[in-house]
């Protein structure tokens, strides 16, 4: 069945009306099927990492109207110091009233799925009906979305309605709109001011010339004073902790990490652009994915290179606004010749393409878990979690390494075994299958606080708990 020729929509309310309630049907859906995901995968103690408890901190001083003050990086640690990230203070209100680890999931799902409702209109706007609706079923399970949303919460959530809402804006040529949606970048990351200095860069090809040096120049400003100044502020050793990890401050040189791993990295280019047929790449909006890609190519963590994590979260709104202005380009620059011709007839096709490679990837993206058994039902590290939090009374200070961290966040002062300082913990909590301490845990507790006498009150399914004794 051939796919229907794309048409020129300019106003919503050419739209059939029985589609206009798509992106926010869609959004409401996937912002259901993201918060179950990301619940389940908590209830199953499969966390990957001590990033949920980490936020958790953060947002839970904010909602005390407190610093950001992040044991788990280290006592007293300022996390204004560590990533700028002031816009999470948005969720402490929603912590206030709900104050769970699984607050900041749910958030995190809403934030995503909220990205739909601006890709979608964007599609039915400019693409007609029914490519419109494969555009916006495509964006709404891509592997950006998805991967993000299984990694737990991270900052970058916020970022994605932002850079939709732009992108939309930028397909109505509302420029005015696309800086008020894209300023708010400064507050969410200290990487993604160099985004904002590329719409404006965007905005100075398409002819809002003026526009587009203001908000280049805020861009590049804004990370400047970010990078070198506030950051550096609220640092305990006065700089930015991760020049290290983007080859610039020792270890393996920029172009050396840049040409490594490109088995990884030519995966996730075919991926991400490959999911537009790459009709993205005619678009000047494509030209926002430069910075997000750059850094992740001169990283020296493997993990930036794949598609695995919440990396090419922000890079789906910006793909998927560019295929559609990719498509929209096709199709107002009609010729004869042969090749355009051929051009115009594979572009007819791309929304359907889309859609297609969305549905195959999901069968090996998070998404599927949805659809299996053992999903809603936790095992012995679950049932082992409950009886070992049983014994430890709240507001205790517990040392922890990374297995744990995230479910123990909500009631504990939680520091990190590595980072842990002066402190000496009422509770030493380790998961012996993300860190062997060694059999004997009170052994090493009582080495890494020496005078200090422990005493083990559980060991079960890997995870042992130790208590201070004087």
């Amino acid at each position: 069945m051939e796919t229907p020729a794309i048409e020129r929509v300019d106003t919503p309310d050419t739209m059939r009306s029985s589609l206009r309630w798509l992106p926010y049907v869609l959004a409401v859906l996937l912002a259901g099927a993201y918060a179950l995901l990301s619940l389940t995968r908590f209830a199953l103690i499969s966390t990957p990492s001590w990033d949920n408890a980490i936020f958790e901190q953060a947002i839970r001083a904010y909602a005390h109207f407190r610093a950001p003050i992040v044991d788990i990086k280290g006592p007293g640690y300022n996390i204004l110091g560590d990533h700028f990230s002031p816009v999470i203070a948005l969720v402490a209100p929603f912590y206030r009233l709900f104050p769970h680890a699984q607050t900041l999931l749910v958030a995190q799902a809403v934030l995503i799925a909220a990205s739909i409702i601006p890709v979608a209109r964007a599609a039915l706007r400019h693409l007609g009906p029914a490519a419109g609706c494969a555009v916006a079923v495509a964006y709404s399970i891509s592997f950006g979305l998805q991967s993000a949303v299984y990694t737990d919460f991270h900052e970058v959530a916020f970022a994605a309605p932002l850079i939709a809402f732009a992108g939309e804006a930028f397909l109505r040529r509302r420029w005015r709109a696309v800086a008020a949606w894209s300023l708010p970048l400064l507050l969410v990351k200290e990487d993604l001011g160099v985004t904002l200095a590329a719409i404006g860069v965007v905005l100075i090809i398409v002819g809002a010339r003026r526009l587009g040096i203001v908000l280049a120049g805020i861009g590049i400003a804004g990370t400047a004073l970010i990078l070198f100044v506030v950051i550096p502020a609220f640092n305990a050793t006065g700089s930015f902790d991760y020049w290290d990890n983007v080859s610039l401050g020792g270890g393996p040189g920029m172009a050396q990490t840049f040409a490594s791993g490109w088995d990884l990295k030519t995966v996730t280019l075919l991926l991400t652009f490959g999911i537009t047929g790459f009709l993205a790449l005619r678009s000047p909006w494509v030209l926002l994915a430069l910075p997000t890609l750059a850094w992740r190519w001169v990283g020296i963590d493997s993990t930036y290179w794949g598609t695995n994590f919440h990396y090419s979260l922000i890079l789906m709104p910006i793909v998927f606004v560019a295929m559609i202005d990719g498509i929209e380009r096709v199709g107002r620059h009609p010729s004869e010749r042969p090749a355009a011709a051929a051009v115009r007839r594979y572009t007819e096709h791309v929304p359907t393409l889309a859609l297609g490679v969305a549905l195959v990837l999901c069968l090996q993206l998070p998404l599927f878990n949805l659809f299996k058994a053992d999903t809603y039902h936790p095992g012995p590290a679950a049932a082992a979690e409950r009886q070992l939090t049983a014994l430890i009374p709240k507001g205790s200070t517990v040392e922890t390494n990374m297995g744990l961290s995230t479910h123990l966040a909500t009631d504990y002062d939680v520091y990190w075994f590595l980072n842990i300082g002066a402190v000496v913990p009422d509770y030493v909590v380790i998961d012996l299958h993300s860190d062997n301490r060694g059999p004997d845990v009170v052994a090493w507790a009582e080495r890494q606080h020496p005078g200090v006498t422990y005493r083990q009150i559980f060991s079960d399914a890997g995870y042992v708990a130790v208590q201070r004794v004087n």
